[in-house]
């Protein structure tokens, strides 16, 4: 799994820059083992370049305010990149001017300067992961795509362009739900709602079990954590609640495929590869995970049910 982890790692950088407002667009291609990312926004400070990519802690991001809702706050990824890497070149384009490094496992190769240019802004990285480390490795076409969707379903507004497609989404967790029940029947049309800071989509199908998909400020959180158990918790009290029935939360949940999405202030994850959310808080000195879920399935699902009651009563 490492060689995808590789690209989420720059694909993520891309993806901050977006959600600040900069850059509509995300360039992707793979060919050969080699992986070009190119996004559209500000571009990486030109005197910050090298201690972006190869010097720990030392991000545009880190202890920043302005991207306290970001996954990567550490400033880890890129420079782990590199290092894995038996080629990484990394140019940045700012305010007509770009500088471009190229480096070897880690290595700086060259000394470059800065030059004028007419490129858009943005940062473009092209890396080839080290076969000594990853060996034998192949990329999965249909893995990454999977993953480009994930992106674009949480990130309204966004297109990717993957090797010369073009991926992009409407309706954001709707559309990932429609996606992944299309081979089956639902109970009853998706339920989408939405405000700042989270997102979810709700229906029934006729699959065995529960089936979810959630994400922290646009982290695919395989294991779960506590957004997911604090949604579970508030779906079965906000329903028994409205039926006025005191419904057993298996029966409620059963044959369930669901999405939430939030963005947290500074989120703690249980491990390295953040599958699992450990954060109690939204934000620090702020509500916690439990209430600020609870309160608005409470409203937001509360409200939709009376307002539609065909579907309430299905």
């Amino acid at each position: 799994d490492g060689v995808y982890i590789l690209i989420k790692e720059i694909v993520d950088n891309s993806i901050d820059e977006f959600l600040m407002g900069y850059g509509k667009s995300i360039d992707i291609s793979i060919s050969n083992n080699t992986v070009k990312i190119r996004d559209y926004g500000r571009g990486i400070p030109l005197g910050k370049l090298e201690d972006c990519v190869s010097k720990i802690n030392t991000g545009g991001k880190y202890d920043s305010k302005v991207f306290q809702k970001s996954v990567g706050l550490n400033g880890v990824g890129t420079k782990a990149v590199n290092a894995l890497s038996s080629s990484f070149n990394v140019q940045s384009i700012r305010d007509s001017e770009t500088l471009l490094l190229k480096y070897s496992n880690g290595e700086l190769l060259n000394k470059a300067k800065i030059e004028k240019t007419s490129l858009r802004n943005g940062t473009k990285v092209t890396f080839i992961p080290d076969e000594s480390i990853f060996e034998n490795f192949k990329f999965i076409d249909d893995y990454i795509v999977d993953q480009i969707m994930y992106y674009v379903y949480l990130n309204h507004g966004l297109v990717i362009n993957y090797n010369n497609q073009k991926y992009f989404s409407d309706n954001g967790l709707k559309d990932l739900l429609t996606k992944n029940t299309l081979n089956q029947k639902i109970s009853y049309p998706i339920i989408h709602l939405k405000d700042k800071d989270i997102e979810i989509a709700i229906t029934h199908g006729n699959q065995y079990g529960e089936h979810y998909y959630s994400f922290v400020n646009g982290q695919h959180t395989i294991q779960g954590g506590t957004h997911l158990s604090s949604f579970r918790e508030s779906l079965v009290r906000t329903l028994r609640d409205f039926y006025k029935k005191n419904f057993d939360s298996s029966d409620i949940r059963a044959s369930i495929v669901a999405s939430i999405s939030v963005r947290i202030q500074n989120p703690i994850f249980e491990s390295q590869t953040k599958t699992k959310l450990g954060s109690a808080l939204m934000e620090d000195d702020g509500l916690t995970v439990r209430v600020f879920i609870g309160d608005f399935i409470k409203k937001k699902l509360d409200d939709f049910l009376h307002k539609n009651s065909e579907i309430a009563n299905l």
